[in-house]
């Protein structure tokens, strides 16, 4: 039976896959009501046939259609999880893949927040966590693009946990480092699909290999993170940021600082 003490509602974006459906497991497994969301009728499908524990709905959340279901729920706890990934220098990379970035990573996770929040704030109480990242507040070569979305979260999370606090909604930011999901090795992959010798940052091409082997090699177990997830969910009380592994800020910089 469940583990929980107060069994509850939650709301999970980008639950097809690595830290989200993972989360939506292991909360359902502990008693909770699991909305665990989809960007696609597709991946609605598979995930709701593999676990049919869950209530599983599709909701991209750059679709205005889908992001309005989610004002009708009850919800407890929003996990804003989903999100996309691009690498690329910042001479370089094209405008409209940096656009998507901000739809889906900042835009998206904005939308959806907003129509979660009315419901709570009748209530009185909520919480609200953010998934940001290292490179929220870490940037480094060639994941610019990325790491400008993850900014963009921190502020927006930072702001809403004091301007809701007085109505009883808690917000918080989970900032993990490279764990191995899959997501890490797309991304650090995806600015070869258009970056080549007649880019302007060309001349950088081995130092952005050598940043791609650094986040990709030796990831860690993804399921520190899901763990995180499920402590956040049930916390009496949160942090404003929350890193994982301990001490990834000073690593990452260091790191930083050595490839200068």
């Amino acid at each position: 039976m469940s583990d929980a003490t107060n069994a509850g509602t939650i709301l999970i974006t980008g639950a097809g896959s690595g830290f989200g459906k993972g989360a939506a497991l292991a909360l359902a497994e502990r008693g909770h009501t699991v909305i665990a969301t989809t960007e696609t009728d597709a991946q609605a499908a598979a995930l709701q046939a593999e676990a049919p524990q869950l209530r599983v709905e599709k909701v991209d959340i750059t679709d205005s259609t889908d992001v309005a279901k989610v004002s009708g729920w009850d919800i407890d706890v929003l996990l804003n999880n989903a999100g996309a990934g691009q690498t690329g220098p910042m001479a370089d990379v094209p405008i409209d893949r940096v656009r998507h970035l901000f739809e889906v990573n900042v835009f998206g996770t904005l939308a959806v927040t907003q129509a979660a929040i009315p419901a709570m704030a009748a209530r009185g109480s909520g919480r609200i966590i953010i998934v940001s990242s290292i490179a929220g507040v870490v940037a480094g070569p060639s994941f610019g693009p990325y790491s400008m979305t993850k900014h963009a979260l921190e502020a927006m999370g930072k702001a809403m946990r004091a301007e809701l606090a007085p109505q009883g909604i808690d917000v918080t930011l989970l900032n993990p480092g490279p764990y191995n999901t899959g997501f890490n090795d797309r991304m650090a992959d995806s600015m070869w699909e258009w970056f080549d010798e007649d880019s302007v940052n060309a001349p950088a091409t081995d130092l952005f290999k050598m940043v791609r082997d650094i986040v990709t090699t030796d990831q860690l177990d993804p399921a520190e993170v899901v763990e995180k997830m499920v402590e956040l969910v049930e916390a009496d009380t949160t942090d404003e940021n929350n890193f994982l592994p301990v001490g990834i800020v000073e690593a990452m910089e260091a790191q930083r600082d050595a490839l200068d």
